[in-house]
């Protein structure tokens, strides 16, 4: 069966007679399509829906005898990632065997068997995933679930046993996205209509409106400045962990985290929320806790120089400023700030994203991050409209390498590196080609770099 999609950039439509040529014996074409083009023989089966991509995600779900009703499904949005590899640790501390799809990879029962080309794949890969999954033995899988997933019904005939909204923030708005914050909030809340048990954060003030939209359902609360249900006291936040107080069950805890910011104690406590829904003991939850890493968020690279690095995956304003926030609140030294912004997405965040380094770093310098399609230069022109509104630091270098360089010459053993934005990606992605491009591995080729001039310098001036 060939089902034909219309695409941002290209029409299925247009190759079903490649596809009959190819043996396809079902053609699936969307309601008002032009069908004049197509050469159907006696011996094609033509069925018209009235969205084939709904159709394709249900049809996905049957082909691969709907997995997603053998194992536990756990949907996280708004989440950058950390939520549910907090929800996998636990599940696997507490003897389950458990997968995860999301931003970074694809994981079953604790092995990585791919890198992600998106947050939530497309209807018939999950799928295929989910029965991968089934035959792997899984019982629970924990899943990022996008907005553009939920929008495009990749997700559509999932079975999620519970549902989760960490935070709503500026993102995705973009002709190939979403048109306004408000179809990005509504994407978002068809997950809960797709399950009536679900937790959410309560300071989120978007998010928190959620149980009023949605009465009949059974939702848990989080949170640290509202009421709710699971409320955490008596923070503390290191420049290597967080730990709070909070009640599980009918016990108070003390709760430790290997990944610092304000953002992690939020991350806890929605994996907290799920695991008291599953039965996992106090004990656990907090072993589970203290060891979780999380690839590309909030990672510090070990270098020689024993200069602080760290690489995240902020792409948001929302993000950006958790994590330029959470550093400055524990560096001794300054705070400089690389990053750039995504070409072909929202350029609306970008001005944003400029004056919240610019308000928070001490030094910011403006760069390139997987440009696309658009000019690099475009781009930090304006990000740069957003910096110059405040009285910050900063300077542009749009080379993404000779930018990192810039900050590693500048920096001492207090200050901290931040290089947002790529996190876990190995590649940048420039006019349609992802060229290799690993952080963990440039930064140390450039200290490598340095080290060995200066030692030539040396050898030179005896």
């Amino acid at each position: 069966m060939f089902i034909a999609i219309k695409g941002f950039a290209t029409d299925g439509h247009a190759y079903i007679n490649d596809a009959i040529k190819a043996g396809a014996k079902v053609i699936m074409v969307q309601e008002g399509c032009d069908l004049r083009p197509i050469n159907i023989t006696n011996d094609i089966t033509l069925i018209m829906a009235s969205d084939t991509r709904e159709a394709l995600a249900i049809c996905s779900c049957n082909f691969y005898g709907n997995p997603s009703k053998k194992f536990k499904l756990i949907g996280v949005t708004g989440t950058k990632g950390k939520t549910t590899f907090m929800i996998k640790e636990i599940l696997e501390k507490a003897g389950h065997k458990v997968g995860l799809i999301g931003t970074i990879a694809t994981y079953i029962n604790g092995k990585m068997i791919s890198e992600s080309s998106r947050t939530t794949p497309e209807s018939i890969e999950l799928q295929r995933i989910f029965a991968q999954m089934v035959e792997a033995g899984v019982e629970y899988v924990v899943m990022e679930v996008s907005s553009q997933s939920l929008k495009l019904h990749r997700v559509d005939g999932c079975n999620f046993n519970i549902v989760a909204f960490t935070n709503f923030s500026e993102d995705h708005i973009s002709e190939k996205e979403h048109p306004d914050m408000k179809d990005y909030f509504e994407s978002k809340l068809k997950l809960f209509k797709m399950c009536d048990n679900g937790i959410i954060n309560v300071d989120d003030l978007q998010v928190s409106k959620i149980p009023d939209m949605f009465p009949d359902s059974k939702i848990m609360t989080y949170g640290i400045d509202n009421y709710c249900e699971v409320l955490a006291k008596d923070i503390t936040i290191t420049n290597s962990y967080v730990d709070f107080r909070v009640k599980i069950t009918d016990r108070n805890e003390r709760v430790k985290t290997g990944i610092p910011g304000r953002f992690s104690v939020y991350n806890s406590l929605a994996a907290i929320c799920v695991a008291q829904k599953f039965g996992v003991s106090p004990e656990l939850i907090k072993e589970a806790l203290l060891e979780v890493r999380v690839p590309g968020r909030s990672e510090l690279v070990n270098n020689s120089r024993d200069l602080t690095i760290m690489i995240d995956y902020a792409h948001s304003p929302e993000s950006l400023e958790n994590i330029l926030s959470a550093v400055k609140s524990y560096t001794r030294g300054r705070v400089i700030s690389v990053f750039g912004c995504g070409g072909d997405r929202d350029s609306g965040k970008r001005p944003i994203m400029g004056e919240i380094s610019g308000r928070i770093a001490d030094y910011t310098i403006i760069t390139s991050d997987n440009p696309r399609t658009e000019d690099p230069q475009k781009i930090v022109d304006q990000i740069e409209e957003g910096i110059k509104k405040t009285k910050a630091n900063y300077e542009v270098i749009v080379d993404r390498t000779q930018a990192i360089e810039a900050a590693i010459k500048m920096a001492n053993k207090k200050d901290i590196i931040v290089l947002a934005g790529k996190g876990h990606e190995p590649y940048q992605e420039i006019n349609g080609v992802k060229h290799p491009f690993d952080e963990r591995i440039i930064v140390n080729e450039i200290i490598e770099k340095l080290d060995s001039k200066q030692s030539d310098k040396k050898k030179s001036k005896k």
